[in-house]
């Protein structure tokens, strides 16, 4: 893959002894331009503009306030002694996540030495045999990371929740849920999820209502702040403000022995709030922001974050001008350009004006909800201008993590939980999933498999999705959603989907 930068051309000179230090971690790189991986610690400058390619065409990542010097950065340096940053499994050319080929690229490129690859959650379990591609095989196949969360619930200031449901273990194909160390009767329980893009934040903090329209709530308020808490960062909402998504981050896959300081808080919050990224331009279509279509990563860059789509400007209607492209701006492009321009335009309307039943959806159709069926399109959930993501704190169960709506993937840990006073709303008492999601902050049964629904800006860059993984590509997205609520897609419809969210 080639790598651009645009606003800036430099060369590294480094002193022989750091170009010893990264040679283990960076591998070989050739020519002038600087590998499309970020490692820990290699102190480039990150550029006001940058562009990376990939299957669909080109990322742009937009740096407000201009060019960067990483060097000496919390966000790019080392902080603890498993050699990670917390580029490390943001990188850049992922839309600031991390995709499954990155994984294996870096695994083939370092022999599975890169830091990246780390025991406690680089690879399926600490206790497998490190130097074994298989004991790495659900980040490198799928880019999971393995979380690990406390047993019984504990908020996250540490105070213990007392869960209205029990949980067993049916099933643990990496034993990192059963032994004397792991499992929840050793009080750890652990799940595998995709790593969340840490970009484009003012919309993910973005606060729409002062409470949860679905569940009922008042939104927790942020400790430091008092004020409501947006609950679009983490797929689990166990973090509400970015000092303890920090935190979090810092002692669990940074394995810091020391809290991060004020000063780097401040400036790992700087960085991610300055970074914005999406598709730039399509291979199929060309640039996103010609012939009267307005999207890319200035568009986001400049826009203001947490409008409802349904109130203000429509969501993807970044695209309505190339629904009808003028015959002279038509000559421009070639015949391929323009029916692919012409079907992005499409997938937006089906994406915003394609009716379905949405049933037994929790954080849908209950806890309030808005009634079981309730007709709508996808913009019910991914409701936001410009971002897709859900102005009201977006915890759903769509069945990704959950039986039967979830592949039967044998690889993934399979727990029983039974809930211990009302049944839940639409499994019922027993409940069989990979990942109790939301259940594992709140311990309320009810949210059991509510996962936050994501950004899907960059989706290009940073497969595979969903919070497991399920969906190895764009179109595997649109096939879940057909599968779970037999929505009748035509296949136009399917491929104008897939072209949209290929652009985005």
């Amino acid at each position: 893959m080639r790598t651009v930068f645009k606003s800036i051309r430099f060369h590294h000179v480094l002193p022989a002894i750091a170009v010893l230090t990264l040679a283990l971690s960076a591998g070989a790189r050739g020519g002038d331009a600087p590998d499309r991986w970020w490692a820990a610690g290699e102190g480039r400058v990150f550029p006001a503009e940058l562009d990376y390619d990939n299957a669909n065409g080109t990322l742009r990542a937009l740096l407000v306030g201009g060019p960067m010097p990483t060097k000496g950065h919390p966000f790019f340096e080392p902080l603890g002694p498993n050699g990670r940053a917390c580029v490390t499994c943001h990188q850049p050319a992922d839309a600031m996540s991390l995709s499954a080929e990155s994984a294996r690229r870096q695994w083939e490129r370092t022999g599975g030495k890169d830091p990246l690859f780390a025991a406690y959650d680089g690879s399926n379990c600490p206790t497998l045999p490190q130097a074994e591609r298989a004991s790495h095989s659900l980040l490198l196949e799928r880019g999971l990371i393995r979380i690990e969360r406390p047993w019984p619930v504990r908020q996250f200031n540490g105070q213990p929740v007392t869960p209205d449901f029990s949980i067993d273990v049916v099933r643990d194909p990496n034993g990192c849920n059963s032994g004397p160390h792991y499992g929840p009767a050793a009080g750890r329980i652990s799940v595998y999820r995709r790593p969340r893009p840490v970009a484009n934040m003012k919309y993910l903090l973005a606060v729409g209502f002062p409470y949860d329209p679905k569940q009922g709530y008042a939104l927790p308020l942020d400790p430091d702040t008092g004020k409501p808490e947006s609950g679009n960062l983490m797929a689990d909402n166990r973090a509400g403000n970015l000092r303890i998504q920090m935190e979090d981050a810092a002692a669990s896959h940074l394995q810091m022995l020391r809290r991060l300081t004020p000063e780097q808080r401040r400036q790992i919050e700087d960085f991610e709030l300055r970074i914005f990224t999406a598709q730039q331009a399509s291979k199929a279509g060309g640039a996103v922001d010609t012939t009267g279509a307005g999207a890319g990563p200035a568009r986001l860059r400049d826009s203001q974050p947490g409008a409802l789509g349904s109130i203000g400007e429509p969501v993807w209607s970044e695209f309505t001008g190339w629904e009808k492209i003028s015959a002279e701006d038509a000559r421009t492009l070639t015949p391929a350009q323009l029916a692919f321009r012409q079907s992005v335009a499409r997938g937006a309307r089906v994406f915003r004006e394609k009716m379905f039943l949405i049933t037994d959806t929790a954080g849908i159709n209950s806890r309030i909800g808005f009634g079981n069926p309730v007709r709508n399109s996808c913009v019910f959930c991914h409701n936001m201008s410009q971002m897709g993501n859900d102005v009201a704190p977006g915890q759903v169960d769509l069945g990704t993590t959950t039986l039967p709506f979830a592949d039967p993937w044998a690889d993934l840990p399979l727990f029983k939980v039974t809930c211990l006073k009302a049944p839940h709303p639409h499994y019922g008492r027993v409940i069989y999933t990979y990942d109790p999601g939301f259940a594992l902050t709140s311990g309320r049964c009810a949210d059991v498999g509510k996962i936050t629904l994501q950004s899907m800006r960059g989706l290009s860059a940073r497969a595979p999705y969903f919070s497991n993984g399920l969906a190895k590509d764009l179109r595997g997205i649109v096939d879940y959603y057909e599968r779970r609520y037999s929505i009748g897609y035509t296949e136009q419809e399917k491929q104008d989907l897939v072209n949209l969210m290929s652009v985005l």
